[in-house]
C-alpha cells in the first residue's frame, strides 16, 4: 500500500514539488494510507480544504502568478529592483529552464490538480447528496483555474477561429497511477486544455451553490469562465457570463477604491479571494509590491511616470501609492501583509462586458460606456461621452493594474511588450528543467534547452 503524506500523494516527475517528495519511504507517524486518506466524506472535504491551500500558495495565487503576469508583459510601467534571480529574468524576459518560480509555480498547480482527481474519484465516499454535488463542483473549480493558469503560461496564446495545436500541458484527469509502470506523459494541445477547463467550469456552475462563504460558489466560476472565454476571444459567451455575474451574483462595487483592497475580509465586490491570516498564508503581492514598513521587501516593483501618466488627476488611481526611503513609488493596493489576495473582482466583469459588447456592437446588460463609466464613476474620474477599444483596454490598466493582467491581455490584443511581438517564444515559460528530466514525453517549449 503506498503512502500518502499530509493526506495526498504526489506523483513522481512532474507531480513532484521539491527534491525530498521522491522519498515515498517516510516516517509512519506523518502517514496514512490511501484507503484512510478517503474513508470518510470528512477526509474528503479535508482534500479539498487542503486544495484550496495548494492553490492559494504564493507560488500560484498568493501573488506569484499575479506577479509573473506584470513582470512578462512589462516594458514601461514598472522596474524592478528585487534581488531575486528568477524574478528578474522573467522582468528582462531572459527566463532559463531552471527558473526556481516557473519550476515550483509548474508542481503546485499538478499538485492541486492531483488532489482534485482524487476528490473527483473518490465522490462515492460522500453520502450526503447536496455536500456531494458541491464538492464536485470546487474540485472542478480548482482544477480548472489551476490548468488555465498553466495553459497561459507555459502555452502560446489561444488565437480565436483557428485549430490551436500548438502545445500546452499535460492533462491529467485520474488520480490512479501505476507507480511501477511509466509515468511519462505528453502536453496537450492549447485547444485541448481550453475546452477542459470550460468543460469543468460547465460542470461546476451546475454543482455549485450559489453562496458559499469564501469557497468556490455558482458565480465565482461563472466569472471564472468570463475571463477564460475573454481570454480565447469568445465574446458573446464571455459577454453571456459576465452579465449573469453582474446581474445575478449580488455583488456590487465597493463605495471607494481604495475599500476594494487591503483587508483582512472579503469585500461586497470579490468573486474569489485568497485567505490570508496571521497564521497562514503569505500574500506575495505584499512581499514584492510594499514598503516594509508595511510588511513587503521595501519595494522591489517600482511604478515609473508612464503608468501614473494614464490618469486624470481627479482619479483617486492616481496617487494610490506610497514611497519607500529611496524615493520609489510602490502600489498602495498591497500594503496588508495579512490581506486577501483578491484574484477575482465584480470590476473585471464590467470591464469584460464593455469590451464584449463593444466587439460585438451590442448592449446587453448596459452600453460599454456606461460599464465604463460604471468604474471611473467610482474613483472620481471624468465620464466619457463614448469608449473605442483602446479606451476599454486602457481602463482595464488603470483599474486592473499588477493584479495579474498585463501580459495576457497584451497577448490576446496581439500587441508588444517592447521590440517583443506578442507570440515571441521569450514571453511563454519554460517546460522546467525537472519535468523534462524525469518525463521523456515531453517536449520543451522553442528557444529553452
Amino acid at each position: 500500500m503506498k503512502n500518502i503524506k499530509y493526506i495526498i500523494l504526489a506523483l513522481s516527475g512532474f507531480f513532484l514539488v521539491t527534491s525530498c517528495d521522491r522519498d515515498l519511504d517516510i516516517n509512519p507517524a506523518q502517514s496514512i494510507t490511501t484507503d484512510q486518506a478517503i474513508s470518510t466524506p470528512e477526509n474528503i472535504n479535508n482534500i479539498l480544504v487542503g486544495t484550496y491551500a495548494i492553490t492559494g500558495r504564493a507560488d500560484l495565487f498568493g501573488g506569484d502568478t499575479q506577479v509573473y503576469a506584470d513582470l512578462l508583459g512589462n516594458s514601461k510601467y514598472v522596474d524592478w529592483y528585487g534581488t531575486y534571480a528568477a524574478l528578474r529574468h522573467m522582468y528582462t524576459k531572459n527566463i532559463v529552464s531552471d527558473n526556481v518560480y516557473v519550476r515550483d509555480t509548474w508542481a503546485y498547480a499538478y499538485k492541486a490538480i492531483y488532489q482534485t482527481n482524487v476528490i473527483l474519484d473518490n465522490l462515492s465516499v460522500v453520502t450526503d447528496a447536496n455536500d456531494k454535488k458541491r464538492i464536485e463542483g470546487e474540485a472542478k473549480f480548482l482544477r480548472a483555474i489551476n490548468y488555465f493558469e498553466l495553459v497561459r503560461f507555459f502555452g502560446k496564446q489561444y488565437e480565436a477561429g483557428k485549430t490551436n495545436t500548438q502545445l500546452g500541458v499535460p492533462i491529467v484527469l485520474s488520480s490512479k497511477v501505476d507507480f511501477s509502470g511509466d509515468l511519462s506523459i505528453a502536453r496537450n494541445t492549447v485547444e485541448e486544455v481550453y475546452a477542459q477547463v470550460i468543460k469543468d467550469l460547465t460542470e461546476a456552475i451546475t454543482k455549485l451553490p450559489s453562496d458559499n462563504s469564501y469557497y468556490a460558489d455558482i458565480y465565482t466560476a461563472k466569472a471564472l469562465l468570463a475571463r477564460v472565454y475573454l481570454q480565447k476571444g469568445d465574446y458573446p459567451n464571455a459577454r453571456t457570463m459576465a452579465n449573469d455575474v453582474i446581474t445575478n451574483s449580488g455583488k456590487s462595487l465597493v463605495t471607494n477604491f481604495e475599500g476594494a483592497f487591503n483587508t483582512g475580509e472579503n469585500t461586497s465586490e470579490d468573486l474569489f479571494a485568497v485567505q490570508i491570516t496571521t497564521q497562514s498564508g503569505t500574500n506575495d503581492l505584499n512581499t514584492f509590491y510594499a514598503d516594509d514598513v508595511y510588511g513587503g521587501r521595501g519595494g522591489d516593483i517600482a511604478i515609473r511616470d508612464e503608468y501614473v501618466d494614464l490618469f486624470e488627476a481627479s482619479d483617486v488611481r492616481s496617487d494610490f501609492f506610497h514611497y519607500n526611503v529611496y524615493g520609489d513609488r510602490l502600489s498602495s493596493k498591497f500594503k496588508n501583509q495579512f490581506g486577501n489576495v483578491h484574484v477575482i473582482r465584480l470590476a473585471e466583469m464590467y470591464l469584460i462586458r464593455a469590451e464584449a459588447n463593444l466587439a460585438l456592437s451590442t448592449s446587453v446588460g448596459a452600453s460599454p460606456v456606461d460599464d465604463v463609466n460604471e468604474i471611473r464613476t467610482r474613483s472620481n474620474a471624468s465620464a466619457l461621452g463614448s469608449v473605442t477599444m483602446a479606451d476599454i483596454m486602457e481602463e482595464r490598466s488603470r483599474e486592473l493594474g499588477f493584479e495579474g493582467f498585463l501580459i495576457h491581455d497584451i497577448k490576446r490584443t496581439k500587441g508588444n511588450v517592447g521590440a517583443l511581438s506578442w507570440s515571441s517564444d521569450r514571453l511563454v515559460f519554460p517546460i522546467p528543467l525537472r519535468e523534462m528530466q524525469v518525463n521523456s514525453k515531453l517536449v520543451q517549449n522553442p528557444g529553452y534547452n
